[in-house]
């Protein structure tokens, strides 16, 4: 029966000794690979000078000058305890940085403060701060260490060292937070006994990682300092229950370590760690009056009871993890297995031009057909997100508010988010509303002198109306082709803002042509090159679009237009004259909606009138077509002299009798104006031979300036609205909008791919790419091979579980 008991202990330390160093070569391989493992872990938290580092040389079961360096003090150790019986003498040795290999083992154990130190020095200077939570794994094999994986953390403190950063206390505690807050890890908490636990300066703290203190071991350090305070056995026992403050399920050790730092062998140092422990039990028993309560905290006096109970606890968490280690194992072995598959499908696709033509093209015509979609209308990606206001467009594009225009430009909609083609009919309204809110400018009387004397000399009779139209026409073309160009400008901004969005979009859905988001992930110059291209192509459109629209304004504002000279103007004076805002009465409303907060029942669509463009349908009438009008010509007509007097200021109007009148009506809108124009002509030529085209001093000098700035404001309107309303706006659209639906995908095509095999890598492969290439690679499949034998380690331990 003996020999059975004895063969299942020895089985079960076999198993806790295959699975402890199972646990240890995958905490490395974390270390080294920066992986995310809930590995079982201890770690040591307290202040300084609570006795930190004196229990972890008791733990390793020797000496190494640890607290001449302050080890720990500003990065984690990861110390892993090896208990080997062959070791008579302390093996050590450190991980290297950034590998999961460990170095050669150090012989003197004096040097291992050295190492630590440097390290620590070395990490801190390359990083240019005062902690850092990359650890320092030592491994370390004895015959008189127990199975254990400790994390060492830095020391609270309540204020800097000479020459460090006064917010180095946040950091360390910060940090150390952060390497406590893991569930899967135990912590050991130090305080000394000198410490009343309502005085605790880290307990709140400790309380925040873990606040019911469950995964929390707590041990009383340097508690010989206390024994002699207490004399009789309920003073004893209420101390070591600690209930008042930690809870009745919290149990704290109580720990006392040699205090002589002198040079003795290690045999001799862990001879005194068990007369400690012997003494405190000989003063509780023999000192103290009536002894403690040993039944009930025997168990947890001494360093040996606390590092069986936290060998034995950390061989429990391994057991209970197991398992969900091994899932975990498998779904990283199948994620760096895909990523090393990956890769190499990467480094294989650099080196086959054709299949990297084919993949650029699909990612092409994915990107433009999803600029197509956002065009035509779509609300995905979010517009709260992406879209910007009308504010926001003008600030982000640079181009700022209309030239020209001195009062505020509301379009309807101005506040809300939009983009795309909603985003681009509202710009296309706010050029109409911006085009509507400017009026002829006034014209000095030297400048309509200089004109108008000019027309006289060439005789004709035609100074007035001619003036008028030429003054009209050099205003329009003044003031109105800096809106066009910034029209152009700002429609080219929201077509510009489309690629990234149609990326997005790219993104978040797999494209009609069956490419992958990830096919083209890494080829920043291919990105770099289509983004390019796609803003050269928004660049060209603008640029041809503001040639066709100045082509546009150049042609309506031509001596040749036949602006003056349609159906549905008839220019007049007098009473009978239209206003300029005559032109511009309709509501906006009726071609452009408003969803924004302001179209409220309060909300006025017609409060300016000369900010909101005329309804498509909307004809003035013609003076002398209504009743009204054609009684109040007849009686111009019969009471004004058929040659107006040159000394009179006022409006001229048309001459003829009654029956001229109704016979010109009959003849048609044409020719009705071409008669009456002559009939002008007739007046005009009579002013300037009697001197009333004179600008100098005299009652006469207002009339023909007052007749020429009057017409030249109608014709101005007139100039405004045909260029707006019948070429201007459908120019627009057929010129931005058009292109990028039909010819986007084909100028993208011709700027990508019209190259030869050689020039197409280069964007593709930057000098010294597949090198890089080539280390990733190398790099994943190392950690592949890592993870896979730890995995196949983990299958054996499972099944001798």
């Amino acid at each position: 029966m003996a020999t059975a008991a004895t063969n299942t202990s020895l089985d079960s330390s076999h198993s806790n000794s295959h699975r402890f160093e199972a646990y240890n070569r995958l905490q490395a391989a974390a270390v080294a690979f920066g992986e995310k493992l809930p590995i079982p872990e201890i770690v040591v938290l307290g202040g300084q000078s609570d006795g930190k580092s004196s229990l972890l040389e008791a733990f390793l079961g020797f000496r190494f000058n640890v607290r001449e360096v302050e080890m720990g003090t500003r990065r984690p150790l990861i110390l892993q305890m090896v208990h080997d019986i062959n070791a008579l003498q302390p093996r050590c040795s450190f991980q290297e940085e950034n590998s999961e290999e460990y170095g050669s083992p150090v012989v003197l154990a004096s040097a291992i403060a050295d190492i630590i130190k440097s390290r620590t020095e070395a990490l801190l200077k390359k990083t240019k701060t005062s902690v850092s939570p990359k650890p320092i794994v030592m491994r370390a094999e004895y015959a008189h260490c127990p199975n254990l994986t400790v994390i060492d953390t830095p020391g609270f403190v309540l204020k800097a060292k000479k020459g460090e950063p006064e917010n180095t206390p946040k950091e360390i505690l910060s940090m150390v937070k952060s390497l406590a807050s893991p569930p899967h890890r135990i912590l050991l908490f130090l305080q000394q006994s000198s410490v009343e636990w309502c005085s605790s300066l880290w307990l709140d703290s400790i309380r925040e990682i873990d606040p019911t203190l469950r995964r929390t071991v707590i041990v009383v350090s340097k508690f010989d300092n206390r024994l002699r305070e207490f004399s009789d056995r309920w003073e004893v026992d209420r101390y070591l229950s600690a209930s008042g403050y930690l809870g009745d399920s919290t149990r704290p050790f109580f720990v006392a370590l040699p205090k002589d730092r002198g040079d003795i062998s290690n045999d001799e140092f862990r001879r005194q760690i068990s007369l400690v422990d012997s003494e405190v039990l000989h003063h509780l028993r023999e000192v103290v009056e009536g002894g403690f309560d040993e039944e009930k905290f025997i168990s947890h006096i001494g360093f040996a009871c606390l590092r069986d109970y936290l060998e034995s606890e950390l061989q429990k968490k391994y057991k209970e993890a197991a398992p969900a280690t091994l899932a975990l194992l498998e779904q990283r072995c199948s994620d760096v297995t895909a990523e090393v598959a990956r890769l190499d499908s990467k480094i294989q696709a650099t080196s086959d031009v054709a299949h990297l033509r084919k993949l650029a093209m699909l990612y092409t015509a994915s990107i433009s057909n999803q600029v197509g979609a956002l065009m035509d209308g779509a609300a995905d990606p979010s517009p709260e997100l992406w879209g910007k206001t009308t504010a926001e467009e003008q600030s982000q594009s640079g181009i700022g508010a209309w030239p020209g225009v001195i009062t505020d430009i509301n379009p309807p909609n101005a506040t809300l988010r939009l983009y795309g083609g909603a985003a681009f009919e509202r710009v296309i309204h706010e050029f109409r509303c911006a085009a509507y809110s400017i009026e002829c400018p006034q014209v000095s009387r030297e400048k309509v002198a200089n004109i108008l004397l000019a027309h006289a000399g060439r005789g004709g009779g035609r100074g007035i109306a001619e003036a008028a139209a030429e003054i009209a026409r050099a205003a329009a073309k003044s003031w109105l082709a800096p809106l066009l160009d910034t029209a152009c400008d700002r429609l080219a901004f929201v077509l510009g803002s489309l690629f990234d969005l149609a990326l997005e979009r790219y993104l978040s859905h797999e494209s009609e042509y069956g490419s992958k988001a990830g096919d083209m992930d890494g080829y920043v110059g291919f990105h770099a090159a289509i983004r390019c291209a796609y803003n050269r192509f928004i660049k060209d459109l603008s640029k041809q679009c503001k040639q066709l629209v100045r082509h546009q304004l150049d042609s309506v504002t031509s001596p040749y237009s036949q602006v003056f000279y349609v159906n549905d103007f008839q220019p007049s004076y007098g009473i009978n004259a239209p206003s300029n805002k005559k032109f511009s009465q309709a509501s906006a409303s009726s071609f452009f909606l408003e969803f924004s907060d302001t179209s409220s029942a309060s909300y006025d669509v017609t409060r300016d009138q000369e900010n909101i463009p005329p309804q498509k349908n909307t004809r003035d009438t013609t003076p002398g077509k209504d009743a009204e009008g054609r009684d109040t010509l007849f009686e111009n007509h019969l009471t004004i002299p058929e040659t107006p007097s040159l000394d009179q200021p006022g409006d001229p109007v048309y001459g003829g009798s009654r029956k001229e009148l109704r016979i010109r009506n009959d003849m048609g809108p044409r020719k009705r104006l071409s008669r009456m124009t002559e009939n002008g002509k007739n007046s005009d030529h009579n002013k300037v031979q009697n001197g009333g085209l004179l600008f100098g001093n005299g009652d006469r000098t207002g009339s023909a300036y007052s007749e020429i700035c009057f017409s030249a404001a109608q014709h101005f309107v007139r100039l405004r609205e045909v260029l707006v309303e019948r070429g201007v706006t459908s120019t627009l659209n057929s010129g931005f909008l058009t292109p990028c639906r039909d010819r986007l995908l084909v100028a993208l095509g011709i700027d990508l791919f019209a190259l030869n095999d050689e020039k197409f890598m280069d964007i593709f492969v930057a000098p010294g790419a597949i090198d890089v290439l080539q280390t990733e690679q190398e790099d994943l499949q190392k950690r592949q091979k890592i993870l896979q034998s730890c995995l196949d380690e983990f299958k054996t331990l499972t099944r001798e579980l």
